[in-house]
Order: C-alpha cells, then sequence, then structure tokens
C-alpha cells in the first residue's frame, strides 16, 4: 500500500524527475544540485519510493524527431501464446525498439504483440520488421506509420515544485 505521508523534499524529488531530466553525465547529481542536497540523498530517496510502492514505474520518452529518427513504427504481431514471453523477449532485445507490449487480442484485430520501431525512414522501419520476422519466426505482422504525434506529456505531479524547465 502507497503510504501517502511524502515529506517536503520527496514531493520535490517527484517533481524533479517527472519532466524532462536534465542530459548530463549524472542527471541525479544536477537534480541534487538543484534542491541543495547530496546525489545520494536523490537516489537513496527515489528507492525508498520506489519500496514503499509510490513510484510503480520509471520510464523515459523518446522524442524521435529530435533524436534524429523521421519515421516510427507500431508492429503488430500474432505470435502464439505460448511463445509469446521468449519472441517479446527477442523482439524488444532489437536496437531499434523502444516499447515492447503484450496486449489482449480482439475478435478484429487478432494481434497480441506490439513493438515499437524508429528508424531513419518507413523503408528502413519495413526492414526491421522483417528482420525481426525472420529471427524470431514470426511472420503475422502488421505495421501502422505514425504520420503525426497529437500529444506526449508525462503526468504531473506537484506541477507547482516542478524546476522551471528555462534553468535547464
Amino acid at each position: 500500500m502507497v503510504d501517502p505521508k511524502l515529506t517536503e523534499l520527496e514531493k520535490q524529488i517527484i517533481a524533479s524527475i517527472q519532466g524532462d531530466m536534465p542530459i548530463v553525465a549524472r542527471p541525479y547529481l544536477a537534480i541534487a544540485e538543484r534542491l541543495g542536497v547530496t546525489e545520494a540523498v536523490v537516489l537513496n530517496t527515489l528507492r525508498d519510493l520506489d519500496r514503499r510502492g509510490v513510484i510503480r514505474r520509471f520510464g523515459a520518452t523518446l522524442r524521435h524527431q529530435k533524436s534524429g529518427f523521421r519515421a516510427n513504427a507500431m508492429v503488430a504481431w500474432k505470435v502464439a501464446e505460448s511463445r509469446i514471453d521468449a519472441v517479446g523477449a527477442r523482439m524488444a532485445a532489437f536496437p531499434a525498439v523502444s516499447h515492447c507490449y503484450r496486449r489482449t487480442p480482439s475478435d478484429d484485430w487478432p494481434y497480441n504483440l506490439y513493438t515499437m520501431v524508429h528508424a531513419a525512414d518507413e523503408a528502413a522501419c519495413r526492414e526491421i520488421a522483417r528482420r525481426m520476422s525472420e529471427e524470431t519466426g514470426e511472420a503475422d505482422y502488421a505495421l501502422l506509420f505514425s504520420r503525426r504525434e497529437l500529444k506526449k506529456i508525462s503526468m504531473q505531479y506537484f506541477p507547482d515544485l516542478a524546476p522551471d524547465p528555462e534553468e535547464g
């Protein structure tokens, strides 16, 4: 069960990690310096918040356009349930894959494994999917190319404590 009692420092640390992380060799040190504590305090607090169930997931959002990728595709795969864990692990290991999820198929849409592939162009996305198919033996898939990004934001907790993005 999540402990609802958070200290002011815990709230500040949560606010500091909910947006863009500093792109530096030691981002937690940069956060610590901004908050006036040590890097160890930030890391230990995050570990404790995780242990207590306050933080259940820590993820990164790839802004593929800013990182040089001009195309991305969600590849939907129809995989036998008995193989889905092994196939998913192999597909997730591909460097071009940023996300790999298992979903429940429906009568109208039989796909149960999804991989997000990022590449320089659509042809490269197709080639990556072909190699994934070849490596795993899974031939039943569909590529869904992104046409326009409509929304990509993180949940914001304690917005009044979040660092000013202009400060870096």
